[in-house]
């Protein structure tokens, strides 16, 4: 995560590769090309940016890449819009059908700001993959759920708090999320624009680790949609470029006891030296690696073991080539 965990916007074992893989004879150079050649394009006649962007490829996906590219790396996420949704998220706490009026008038503002300073939120962002999709003849929906960030730790269901994209391509859904893509917030008031592809069309049990739809058909999981909703270990936007899928621990709060020993596993999809994986404790902006043992790779599956002497809570984090891709909290009690 390249130091800088703490102001991160983000936020199984039976998945074999990400999504995009079922794409993984396209080159998307081209799209992306056009994307870049098109910077600082204006919103203002939809339609022709759309053909711009599009009009030279010839299949769906590229030319979704294309629409998908241009508006992480041109859109930037606005700060002031995202806390004023917070704060009416806590005001109106007690009174949803309060805020669902607030939310209303709201999204007129974001949608003006959105045209005329290229600035937004979620609601922006997917807004707009829709909307150019639709140009495109792409089909494309917009799911609103609960989001999972380092900030914004979503630990039980309140209220929806985050909006992304389904995109049908050659007859399947894949899931995006174009916000997460675009770069992340610095204490909520700093936005840096820094493209991260894992968010586009990920595998649904990866995307499911920070994305949990109202409507549970978006899972695009059968196991997903099963099960309950649980506080899982915090996953990063590095978590998604680095394709890292935590097993376990399964929870992101885990209790056992002092010097009992806790099973650490997950599945990496790239290749990767056991020396490049440490678990570790942030102190500003020193780390210090825990010990771990019983460091194993087995096809891609990788586990550790590790022993907490004292007791106490303790923030640990799964550290990969650098990047945080997991955090978790151990409570450690006596025996």
């Amino acid at each position: 995560m390249k130091n800088r965990l703490s102001f991160l916007l983000i936020f199984i074992l039976t998945i074999c590769n990400a999504q995009v893989s079922d794409f993984k004879t396209i080159d998307f150079t081209k799209a992306d090309n056009i994307a870049k050649l098109n910077k600082d394009g204006s919103l203002e006649n939809l339609p022709v940016l759309v053909h711009k962007l599009t009009s030279k490829l010839t299949t769906d996906v590229e030319k979704f890449r294309a629409i998908y590219t241009w508006v992480c790396t041109n859109i930037r996420g606005d700060y002031k819009q995202q806390n004023k949704v917070k704060k009416s998220r806590e005001n109106f706490k007690n009174d949803s059908i309060g805020y669902l009026i607030w939310n209303s008038e709201f999204k007129k503002t974001v949608f003006k700001k959105l045209l005329n300073q290229k600035k937004t939120i979620c609601t922006g962002y997917a807004y707009l993959i829709k909307e150019m999709c639709f140009i495109a003849n792409i089909e494309s929906v917009i799911i609103d759920g609960y989001g999972r960030s380092f900030e914004t730790n979503v630990e039980k269901l309140e209220s929806a708090n985050h909006s992304w994209n389904a995109v049908k391509l050659n007859n399947k859904w894949y899931l995006c999320d174009a916000t997460w893509s675009s770069g992340y917030m610095i204490n909520g008031q700093l936005f840096i624009q820094e493209y991260n592809d894992g968010y586009f069309l990920t595998d649904p049990i990866l995307f499911a680790k920070n994305h949990f739809p109202i409507q549970k058909k978006w899972f695009l999981n059968d196991d997903q949609i099963k099960a309950k909703f649980r506080a899982e270990p915090i996953v990063y936007g590095e978590t998604f470029s680095q394709k890292t899928i935590p097993i376990s621990p399964k929870k992101l709060v885990t209790t056992i006891n002092k010097n009992e020993e806790i099973n650490f596993k997950f599945k990496y999809l790239k290749s990767i030296n056991t020396d490049e994986i440490s678990l570790i404790q942030i102190s500003g902006a020193d780390k210090k690696p825990y010990k771990i043992y019983d460091l194993k790779n087995e096809n891609g599956i990788i586990s550790f073991k590790c022993k907490f002497k004292s007791n106490g809570f303790y923030d640990v984090h799964l550290n990969i080539k650098n990047d945080i891709v997991a955090t978790y909290t151990i409570e450690v009690i006596k025996t």
